[in-house]
């Protein structure tokens, strides 16, 4: 057996990140802000959620001083969860597509609701929401930074996190190949049709380069999807938190 790769810099980084996925920090996500602050394109006091012992902890492992939270990125505060007004809810699915790790249920023109034992408190979902009936509310009476949020709910908010991104990405794939093969039927389809005069021939070529144009589209950005999912930052899922995830939610009622 290989020894196991020592991990890098930004993956170190990352570990001591709170993974809510919050953006505040100014980057997409975690993976991100910590492969930026690993080539030094960005400070290491730039995570509101992780806080003044949050700064301390990339600043020991950076060797570096203990610098205070930058106020541009947003303050030290209680954790919130989201708290959805099921009376105005019109089920609309705006929040769901931009929790990043799945804490919402619900279904488009039915009433959502947040899980809160799976909600980071990132806010994300409150700017998207066309009826302004979703609230932050403070649930750890006053505790903040890494008082108010422990390793454990980090380590399993980045398992949702990648899920979600391998899910997202699966279903594109999959609709992609289902637009591929109705694309294919199509040309098949005009290829079969008779031909009686040169303008319907013609008509025939200008459809059939139109399909073979879009398959090829489609082919291309699938090959630029796979390479993407081959680099780490864009949140390489292993198959053992794939499967995981993927019976959590075939449990779910």
């Amino acid at each position: 057996m290989s020894p196991t790769a020592p991990k890098s810099l930004a993956d170190q980084i990352e570990d001591l990140l709170p993974q809510t996925q919050c953006t505040k920090c100014g980057y997409p996500a975690c993976r991100p802000y910590a492969e930026a602050v690993a080539s030094g394109a960005a400070n290491y006091n730039q995570c509101p959620p992780g806080g003044a012992q949050g700064v301390a902890r990339l600043a020991h492992l950076l060797g570096k001083p203990v610098i205070p939270l930058n106020p541009v990125n947003g303050v030290e505060r209680a954790r919130p969860v989201a708290v959805i007004d099921e009376t105005r809810c019109i089920g609309c699915t705006l929040c769901i597509q931009a929790c990043p790790v799945d804490a919402i249920a619900g279904a488009a023109k039915q009433m959502h609701t947040v899980l809160p034992q799976l909600c980071t408190g990132c806010d994300l979902c409150v700017a998207p929401c066309p009826v302004d009936c979703i609230a932050m509310v403070n649930v750890t009476a006053g505790q903040t930074g890494w008082d108010a949020w422990s390793q454990e709910q980090a380590d399993a908010a980045r398992e949702r996190y990648q899920f979600r991104l391998f899910r997202l990405r699966r279903d594109k794939e999959e609709n992609d190949a289902r637009l591929a093969a109705k694309a294919a039927a199509k040309l098949k389809a005009v290829e079969a049709e008779p031909t009686l005069t040169p303008e319907e021939r013609a008509a025939q070529e200008r459809k059939k380069a139109i399909i073979q144009a879009a398959m090829e589209r489609a082919r291309l950005q699938k090959e630029k999807m796979a390479a993407q999912t081959a680099a780490p930052a864009a949140g390489e899922v292993s198959r053992a938190v794939i499967d995981k995830l993927s019976g959590e939610a075939k449990d779910k009622p």
